[in-house]
């Protein structure tokens, strides 16, 4: 049985070589037949070597994208790595901790919850000009409040706004919406998936879910299928040269 990857080979495995370039990754856990949540929540899939690449992950990126229903559902605090992944920011230039992004388009937060008041880093919220005035005048005393499309977020203002910031490296955590409305924009770079070895059938969601019926497929390039336990670690590049060349609708 594959042994689980120590923390080196994992900073190795998920590295960039351009941190100044943009790059939007995603990361989700799913059951080999698709399930994305086991009880309504991703963590009922929790292994150790999955948890070892999400904070893996958050050490590398200079913001966290979320969807606020993900961050009521799954129960998000402040946003804050461990303490070998702080210092391992700060000794490759970086501040402590990410920025804690969220998308929310009703902005249904409360500017008093731990999302904020334990935040290390001030979060940033991406909106729309129809979400409720009160609450963004509100919430803009807890964090930086971006207008980034008028009815929905738009994946393209939501970046130009983020490079604004100085976010190059822009970790996504869902939810499925969200996810969803990122890949038909085309904006996904790169997607991190881990295999849980189990079969769920029943309901569950998967890990993305469109605004439409139509599909908006995207050719992905393999960078690696890595064994841990049972468990299997993808990681998808975005193939940019399909694309051009007429593979993708």
């Amino acid at each position: 049985m594959p042994d689980q990857p120590e923390p080196a080979e994992l900073l190795e495995r998920y590295g960039v070589t351009d941190r100044e370039a943009w790059r939007l990754r995603v990361n989700f856990i799913s059951s080999i037949d698709g399930a994305a949540t086991r009880d309504g929540l991703s963590g009922g899939f929790e292994h150790p070597a999955d948890q070892a690449v999400f904070e893996i992950l958050r050490r590398l990126a200079d913001a966290v994208l979320v969807g606020a229903g993900t961050l009521r559902a799954e129960g998000y605090g402040g946003l804050r790595v461990s303490d070998e992944s702080a210092a391992w920011r700060e000794a490759h230039g970086l501040p402590p901790h990410p920025r804690l992004v969220i998308a929310s388009g009703r902005l249904d937060l409360d500017p008093t919850s731990a999302l904020f008041a334990d935040a290390p880093v001030r979060p940033a919220i991406v909106t729309t000009a129809e979400a409720p005035a009160e609450r963004a005048e509100r919430l803009a005393a807890v964090a930086d409040v971006l207008v980034c499309g008028e009815d929905a977020v738009d994946p393209a203002r939501m970046r130009a706004g983020l490079e604004a910031a100085g976010v190059r490296q822009l970790l996504c955590e869902g939810g499925p919406s969200l996810f969803g409305s990122l890949i038909e924009a085309d904006a996904v770079d790169e997607m991190c998936l881990s295999i849980a070895p189990t079969l769920e059938a029943g309901a569950a969601p998967r890990i993305s879910r469109g605004s439409g019926a139509e599909a908006a497929p995207r050719s992905m390039r393999l960078l690696h299928a890595l064994p841990a336990d049972d468990l299997v670690l993808l990681r998808y590049e975005r193939s940019r040269d399909a694309a051009r060349s007429g593979a993708d609708s």
